[in-house]
């Protein structure tokens, strides 16, 4: 591992993107580019980014080490298992192979190689198997995946609704879909990654309705 590649991998310090202060770099395949929010190494280990795949174009196969998890944002994205509208979360196992492609174009948020030991199930889940839970307040939850204590949702905010304060367990981590998500530290428009530490606390609320994909629990829990 070569550490001019690092980037946010210190998990003890919160850190951010602003959907506005996004920079797309280019990636080895021609017509992707990515946006890197964590990085252990150039192209393997550890990975959190943004994805954009544009029209006909494609990635070579490849293996996932320890799983892919990755969510649609727009677009249609395909591989040779099928085709994944936007609105799908995935998660490809350890051990996993693909060769990914779009048609159209495609936006995705992919996490790489971070899937606890034993966590082996294939999960698809696409729009129209989604089933919408009420959550606290006027919140609206949708499940996607547990294990061991790591749970992934997507939360629907409705307009002007406040949350309570809380503290992270094994921390947090937030993408933002659509809208605006604001707690004391700042506001995070659509496009918007942030991650906050173990034990970390906030306040959060929004102003117009909002979309967040949101994963706690995964994070090193510290003294």
């Amino acid at each position: 591992m070569t550490d001019s590649f690092l980037l946010n991998m210190d998990f003890d310090k919160p850190a951010s993107v602003a959907g506005n202060d996004r920079v797309w770099v280019t990636s080895p395949a021609d017509g992707v580019s990515r946006i890197h929010l964590e990085r252990e190494a150039e192209e393997s280990g550890h990975t959190t980014s943004f994805v954009r795949f544009e029209p006909g174009s494609s990635f070579p196969e490849h293996t996932h080490p320890q799983g892919e998890e990755l969510y649609v944002i727009d677009g249609v994205f395909s591989d040779e298992n099928g085709d994944y509208p936007a609105g799908t979360y995935i998660r490809n196992p350890p051990g996993s192979r693909h060769k990914p492609f779009t048609r159209e174009g495609c936006e995705l948020f992919v996490k790489l190689d971070q899937f606890h030991a034993g966590d082996t199930e294939h999960v698809v889940v696409r729009p129209q198997d989604q089933q919408w839970r009420p959550g606290i307040g006027n919140l609206r939850v949708l499940p996607l995946h547990s294990f061991e204590g790591e749970n992934t949702a997507l939360v629907l905010w409705p307009e002007n609704e406040v949350f309570q304060p809380h503290t992270h367990w094994g921390g947090e981590e937030i993408m933002v879909i659509k809208g605006r998500f604001i707690d004391e530290y700042g506001e995070y428009p659509t496009g918007s990654w942030l991650r906050s530490p173990h034990l970390s606390k906030h306040f959060p609320r929004v102003e117009e309705e909002t979309l967040i994909l949101v994963k706690v629990g995964h994070l090193p829990v510290t003294d």
